[in-house]
């Protein structure tokens, strides 16, 4: 083998005369009859070849450099001359490599498509499968440099900043944190299980009470749910600790490493991050991860409606009237301004919303239009405009109405109606047109904090509470004492109690989620109660921590941010799988490894599964 003395994206003007060896697969070939010209490509560039019989390659070499084809692997050397025609759009685009010497290192089958065709790329699940050449392509190469990237500059802030990077195990102890998790039988226990963590969540809390003040880990979590586009079931965080802190120290650490990673990323200055209340973001925006590129806002109107007659407004602000403001059963009517809207939504894009709010509860979606009448003032149109004339001039001003504006309303109970109003102003966002594409430059960066989360929610289908962040998550400190004189009958109180968390949101995503942590033994034991654990259901599952807890717990907070969902925004992509090297399937499945996979009998016996063990596999 000849070994390399450069890359295939290093050679520039300074090195023509040189004599050079270089590695890599060839990329393109182009046969001029005398002259043969290849251009060879590594994960740092390319460099064209020139195999001239008159430039020193003997004649068998350069039959062998005839039956060259894409993706074979090869070894050259040769100097380096000037290219009679430049090519600007390669950085090695000066220079060409006159071969003297080819060794072929590996001949290729013919490939299942070309990592260099852009115009004929296959589907992604065939890609998926031969992720070994979609890998070679160079924006996947990108991609690879990027992760790696930001694993450096992580590991450099947080190392300046006096943080411990310490690993956590894999295997695991099941607990009930959120989301389902993947098991793994004993060999040695018959019939007990390892669960794959979902985050190293009680691991790092443990080494704070061990004393090791702040912690740090670039790790993999598992959570055993139906993916999507931006998640997947194994995935990456940054994962961080710190002890002898508060909220807002945490909040300025982890502030400081997301304008320290924009500079080194993109050379974007991250400004002062806002810093957005959990209920104005829910009232706003119908959402706790609000984007805010575009200024579509939603307001509620329920005092307004409550003087218009019109039926569905008055039958949702009966339910729940005497229940506090901002209860989840509270009956509201909530409305979003469009502008422009009466041109661009269209009568069947309006009549749509309402088969979308059904998906999420409500009932439907009320329209009204804002156009010019004959005497050229506003006038209401379509939909219930007649229910709301004889208001005309008090709903005109109490939206900011003008001439070419739709409104749309839901009404229905404050957890319904909203929920609705935040999808639903997402989806006329893309209708409008007014969400701006995902770039490498990333368009507008817009960050801001969420915080005053609420520390519980009810769960649809079982309709017990469950942590709106985690069980681990302490009250904000001034609801401790509400939070302590909780009874776990009274829902309104259970619900209304703010916890300690905080969330980083950039362009209507979720990058990371962190909060206070409880240290405090009955704190702990509280929420577990709260949460329908009995004391013998909470010495079981959490018998290690609550233990910890009760030897001397610092005060401790952390964040995690999803390392995936970083690479997502600075490659200007919205699709997880393709910042990660090896991806599943929307149906958990690994296309190259055919994974998952039946194991032989005798595999599921040694773990003392045998009686699932399936008719195909046995």
């Amino acid at each position: 083998m000849l070994i390399r003395t450069h890359t295939c994206g290093q050679l520039r003007e300074t090195d023509i005369g040189a004599t050079v060896r270089l590695n890599g697969w060839v990329n393109s070939y182009r046969d001029h009859g005398r002259l043969l010209f290849i251009d060879v490509r590594d994960r740092f560039g390319v460099t064209q070849l020139v195999f001239d019989p008159d430039g020193g390659i003997s004649a068998e070499q350069k039959v062998v450099a005839d039956r060259l084809r894409n993706e074979d692997v090869v070894a050259i050397e040769g100097k380096v001359r000037r290219r009679e025609s430049v090519n600007p759009k390669l950085a090695t685009g000066v220079i060409e490599v006159l071969v003297t010497n080819l060794v072929v290192l590996s001949k290729t089958e013919n490939p299942p498509f070309l990592p260099d065709d852009l115009d004929k790329l296959p589907a992604e699940e065939f890609r998926m499968a031969h992720r070994y050449i979609d890998l070679r392509r160079p924006a996947m190469q990108k991609m690879l440099a990027t992760r790696h990237k930001l694993y450096q500059v992580t590991r450099r802030y947080f190392d300046e900043n006096g943080f411990l990077e310490i690993e956590t195990p894999i295997l695991y102890k099941s607990t009930p944190e959120g989301a389902r998790e993947f098991l793994v039988p004993s060999r040695h226990v018959p019939g007990t299980f390892y669960a794959l963590p979902q985050s190293p969540q009680l691991f790092k809390q443990i080494l704070m009470v061990a004393g090791c003040d702040r912690y740090m880990q670039i790790c993999r979590c598992f959570r055993d749910e139906d993916p999507r586009a931006d998640r997947q079931a194994e995935f990456t965080q940054i994962d961080l600790e710190m002890a002898f802190v508060r909220r807002d120290q945490v909040m300025e650490m982890m502030e400081g490493f997301v304008r320290r990673l924009w500079r080194e990323m993109t050379g974007f200055e991250v400004p002062p991050m806002r810093r957005m209340p959990f209920r104005e973001a829910m009232e706003d925006y119908g959402i706790d991860r609000p984007d805010t590129r575009y200024d579509l806002k939603i307001k509620d109107i329920s005092e307004f409606a409550a003087t218009v007659d019109f039926g569905v407004f008055k039958t949702a602000l009966e339910k729940g009237k005497d229940r506090p403001r901002f209860n989840s059963k509270r009956g509201v009517v909530k409305a979003i301004r469009v502008p422009g809207g009466a041109e661009k939504l269209t009568r069947k894009l309006t009549d749509g919303y309402t088969e979308f709010v059904k998906g999420f509860g409500a009932g439907g979606v009320a329209v009204v239009k804002v156009v010019k009448g004959e005497d050229g003032s506003p006038k209401l149109d379509t939909g219930i405009a007649k229910f709301l004339e004889p208001r005309k001039a008090e709903f005109l001003a109490l939206m900011g109405c003008e001439i070419g504006d739709t409104v749309l309303f839901v009404a229905d109970v404050y957890a319904i109606a909203t929920k609705c109003m935040g999808e639903l102003r997402q989806k006329v966002a893309r209708d409008m047109g007014v969400v701006p594409k995902p770039g490498a430059e990333g368009g507008p960066w817009n960050f801001l904090w969420v915080v005053d989360f609420p520390m519980f929610e009810k769960n649809k289908e079982t309709g017990k509470w469950v942590a709106m962040h985690h069980p681990f998550t302490s009250p904000r400190d001034d609801q401790m004492q509400a939070f302590l004189d909780a009874n776990e009958e009274d829902d309104d109180v259970i619900e209304s109690i703010v916890s300690a968390g905080y969330d980083i949101v950039l362009n209507g995503q979720e990058i990371a989620g962190g909060s206070v942590r409880i240290h405090d033994r009955a704190v702990q034991s509280k929420v577990f109660k709260l949460l329908g654990l009995t004391p013998e259901q909470a010495k079981e599952k959490f018998s290690f921590l609550l233990e910890a807890l009760s030897f001397g717990a610092p005060p401790h907070a952390g964040v995690a941010f999803g390392l995936d969902r970083l690479v997502m925004n600075f490659l200007g992509t919205d699709n997880i799988r393709d910042v990660i090297a090896f991806p599943k399937t929307l149906t958990g499945a690994d296309l190259m490894t055919k994974a998952p996979s039946h194991v032989p009998a005798n595999q599921l016996k040694d773990v003392h599964v045998a009686s699932i063990i399936p008719p195909a596999a046995t």
